[in-house]
């Protein structure tokens, strides 16, 4: 299978990213398994698998490698990770991987669900950076995550941005939605170096904080 790479601007300024288009597959399958996962997991019933926008999860992906990321996510069925599939057979995904040069890769569009965080995944559109402990993620992640987020914010009503490892902090609000109070795992991406960084560059943004 060959995949057409297009590079365009999101809009126009001298900040604007510019993004890989490398979409995983989405077919009635998935979006059934998501469509499933929304009213099982987030007791939402929906008639599309789409999502409203209003946080944006950073990641990493603890590997170095943007195909071998696309490779994990693109098989719609999760293989193996039990500690998941308890949940649901629906893969793992994110709408957006930044390679370690700062190359912004779209897999999935902004609003069309990805299961990615547990409890937030119904209104968070998640960034997933290559990296990992092995890996810390560079400087040019740390700006590409800036300008992505920046555009995001100009199209969606974006309240928070946290880190994978921040997410349990929502277990006891009202934005979290599981239906199994007993279903989290613990996470450490992208860590507290990473955030406090990406967070000082957002300021401006006045995003939320619990």
């Amino acid at each position: 299978m060959h995949f057409i790479f297009i590079l365009f601007p999101v809009f126009l300024s001298a900040q604007t990213p510019v993004v890989v288009q490398k979409p995983i597959i989405w077919n009635a399958e998935r979006e059934q398994l998501s469509l499933d996962y929304l009213k099982n997991r987030h007791g939402i019933v929906q008639r599309t698998a789409i999502i409203k926008p209003t946080m944006v999860v950073v990641h990493w992906t603890a590997n170095n490698s943007v195909q071998a990321t696309f490779n994990t996510f693109n098989p719609v069925l999760l293989p193996g990770r039990p500690e998941l599939r308890k949940a649901s057979a629906l893969n793992v995904s994110s709408q957006y991987v930044i390679d370690r040069d700062g190359t912004i890769y779209q897999f999935l569009p902004d609003t069309v669900f990805a299961r990615h965080t547990i409890g937030l995944n119904y209104c968070a559109i998640g960034i997933e950076n290559i990296g990992g402990d092995k890996y810390p993620l560079t400087e040019k992640q740390l700006k590409a995550n800036e300008m992505l987020i920046r555009y995001l914010k100009s199209k969606y009503p974006i309240d928070f941005v946290i880190g994978h490892h921040e997410y349990r902090a929502f277990r006891k609000t009202k934005y979290w939605k599981e239906t199994d109070s007993d279903y989290f795992t613990s996470k450490s991406d992208p860590g507290d170096a990473f955030m406090l960084k990406l967070r000082e560059n957002l300021s401006d943004l006045k995003l939320l904080s619990l």
